[in-house]
């Protein structure tokens, strides 16, 4: 990226104090020395670019702001270690103020540690938590993290999530925002929770994971790096270790073998390795400073360790540069990343319903309501669209109701007497001969025609109510669903609505009950039709009288599917009867078409009009009539579409403020930066 090479050379261009890279292959300890109390004296950072400072405090003003909560990640440097691995002392170092230091965990919650060069010889210090800002001093600063920290993490040895800020503004610190996380520790001890590895674990890889964090990994000289857990945790997000700075302390007490350790890298540290040296006992940050300087120029083993990668002011330049850079990176990204969700949140925002403040409005609000679910409902239930549930089935209402149509249909023909094949003919011969009376002959008494139909009309008369019952419990679910739907921003009206779909329902289920009695009954006591199919149906059946006979003539044992050995005994009796049976069998087939056509175009009005017509007014009457009171009701908003618009405004305030702010920066280093 071409701004990361323009940030680098003007990170590089800073006055920071770096040791010297000379060899001090001659002279005597006196002149080492005085070289060593030159730089020494000289704080270790002496400005700051005004091209980069801006950057920075863009960064410290989003988190200030708390952005990240709307899912923005920022470039955070985020210092993790083992439990007294010196990592309190390396940001003493570079912040020039004492930590609250004791037995366990000395961090028990995540600081954010500011650091501002300020010209003002007098530091200023404030902790910012729980809403508030403290002032505070150097000399009190550790009591002031002590008591914020319990007050946030509670007395004791627990830790907490919840950050405490820290802001230093003092001469000679370095441009620096970084988190400082509790030390890992697996054994708890006295007062400590039993998962306490499991709560610091978790706290650090909520810091280490994105991919703007630099992990500065502080890491003891006396230990083998590769068994370390801090390490083990950064390998975990960031395998190649391009992430990764780390910082190895108390060089002093465990010199052997340091040079080998940074050199092979054996746990691939791509950002590289700085060795320092931690104050000890009383000793000023400046005696620190010179007496590191001394250690890493005079000791006889340190002193071959490049002077790229040791002390403390070699670290905060790192720190700087690495700081800069990861910003100019994030930056373009920060960015989409705000109007990304600021035209979300907006979206979503005006979404929600109008907050009702008048009956007038409140009118408006619900006839808007109604007359989208009746669209709705027209798609569904009369056009046969399902745009608005693709997904959905049970919601595509036509096709569902075309199946259970067909269902119906197959239930009736399907309704058949199991007995039928071994009592071919014997109902026909039984009413012909309970039905005689005095006449003529050769006429088929109308009694016995009736009594036959009406046998099978009872056969089947239970398959349509229950397809009724089914077929209004659909439409029942798809109504109460578009209403839900329509309604959910208010929910005063859910209940009131459901109530009123179910009271529709009910009626219309119950007018399709009663006309399927009327059906039913007009079937069981009038034969007529005027289809021409009756009379070919019944010819062609008659066609195979013939061949019955001469089946029963020959004593054969079956007719087609039929068995008929029990007519050979009543062979005078058939031919009356088999005309009788196919006349039946013939008009009976015009009935369960009519049956089923009679019922689809009942359902197609009485759908149409419960669109079109009555369930608007059955709404309209629970809604306003005389104990609706619905229109005031709502006027109340209800709660959960309170909490998501007030919710909603937070997060846009947020952004529009966070948009404010990145605007302001881009345009300052506009002519210093290509992005």
């Amino acid at each position: 990226m071409a701004g990361g090479g323009l940030i680098t050379e003007s990170v590089a261009s800073m006055s920071l104090l770096t040791i010297s890279d000379h060899h001090y292959d001659g002279g005597d300890d006196e002149q080492k020395s005085i070289v060593v109390a030159a730089s020494s004296s000289a704080p270790i950072v002496s400005s700051y670019n005004d091209r980069i400072r801006p950057l920075l405090d863009t960064v410290d003003r989003l988190r200030h702001l708390k952005i990240m909560e709307e899912g923005i990640q920022l470039p955070t440097i985020v210092v993790v270690g083992d439990q007294s691995s010196g990592k309190s002392s390396v940001l003493e170092s570079l912040a020039g103020i004492s930590l609250p230091r004791g037995q366990g965990i000395c961090t028990r919650v995540p600081l954010i540690m500011r650091l501002q060069n300020h010209p003002n010889p007098n530091p200023e210090l404030l902790l910012e938590f729980a809403g508030k800002t403290v002032p505070t001093d150097e000399e009190h600063i550790s009591d002031a993290i002590s008591l914020a920290t319990e007050e946030i993490a509670g007395n004791g040895k627990g830790i907490s999530s919840n950050p405490l800020t820290l802001i230093v503004k003092k001469n000679g610190v370095p441009d620096l925002t970084m988190v400082d996380l509790p030390g890992i520790t697996r054994v708890p001890v006295h007062g400590q929770p039993e998962d306490i590895y499991e709560q610091i674990s978790k706290i650090i890889m909520e810091f280490i994971t994105p991919e703007e964090s630099i992990i500065l990994n502080v890491l003891s000289a006396s230990v083998d790096f590769t068994t370390c857990e801090s390490i083990r945790m950064s390998q975990k997000v960031d395998k190649t270790g391009q992430r990764t700075l780390a910082v190895v302390t108390k060089a002093d007490k465990s010199p052997e073998g340091l040079l080998e350790k940074v050199t092979a890298d054996d746990v691939s540290i791509g950002l590289g390795y700085v060795c320092v040296r931690n104050r000890i006992g009383d000793e000023s940050y400046e005696e620190a400073r010179a007496e590191e300087a001394k250690l890493f120029g005079t000791h006889c083993l340190l002193s071959k360790i490049d002077k790229s990668m040791v002390g403390v002011p070699v670290l905060a330049e790192r720190l700087v540069r690495i700081q800069a850079n990861i910003i100019v990176k994030c930056l373009p990204e920060i960015v989409r990343k705000i109007n990304e969700k600021l035209s979300g949140y907006i979206e979503e925002l005006n979404k929600l319903p109008k907050h009702l403040t008048s009956v007038g409005e409140a009118m408006a609000a619900f006839m808007h309501v109604v007359a989208s679910a009746k669209e709705s409902l027209r798609k569904i239930l009369i056009q046969g669209e399902f745009d608005e549930y693709p997904d959905a089935k049970e919601m595509h209402g036509t096709a569902r109701v075309v199946e259970m149509l067909n269902k119906f249909s197959a239930d009736l023909q399907s309704a058949k007497d199991a007995n039928a094949s071994e009592k071919y003919l014997l109902d026909e011969i039984t009413v012909l001969e309970e039905g005689k009376s005095i006449g003529l002959p050769n006429f088929l008494p109308k009694v016995a025609f009736h009594t036959l139909l009406q046998r099978k009309v009872k056969s089947i008369s239970v398959i349509p109510f229950d397809f009724v019952e089914k077929i209004w419990g659909f439409v029942e679910n798809v109504l109460i669903s578009v209403l839900l739907r329509h309604s959910e921003n208010y929910p005063q009206l859910v209940s009131s609505t459901k109530r009123a779909a179910q009271n529709i329902i009910a009626k219309m289920k119950q007018e399709s009950v009663d006309w399927v009695n009327d059906i039913v009954e007009m079937e069981k006591v009038a034969d007529y039709t005027c289809d021409p199919t009756y009379i070919s149906s019944w010819k062609e059946r008659m066609s195979s009288q013939e061949e019955l006979m001469l089946n029963i003539g020959n004593k054969w044992t079956k007719f087609g599917n039929f068995k008929i050995v029990h007519l050979h005994s009543m062979k005078s009796s058939v031919p009356e009867a088999f005309d009788l049976g196919t006349r039946v069998n013939a008009y009976w087939e015009i009935v369960l078409r009519r049956m089923v056509d009679n019922m689809a175009l009942h359902l197609l009005f009485k759908i149409r009009n419960l669109v079109k017509n009555d369930m608007e007014s059955e709404i309209v009457n629970e809604i306003m009539g005389p104990h609706g009171n619905g229109l005031e009701r709502m006027m109340d908003e209800s709660p959960s579409v309170a909490i998501k618009r007030n919710k909603l405004k937070k997060s846009i305030s947020l952004l529009k403020e966070s948009k404010d702010v990145v605007a302001n920066i881009i345009d300052k280093i506009s002519d210093n930066f290509d992005y």
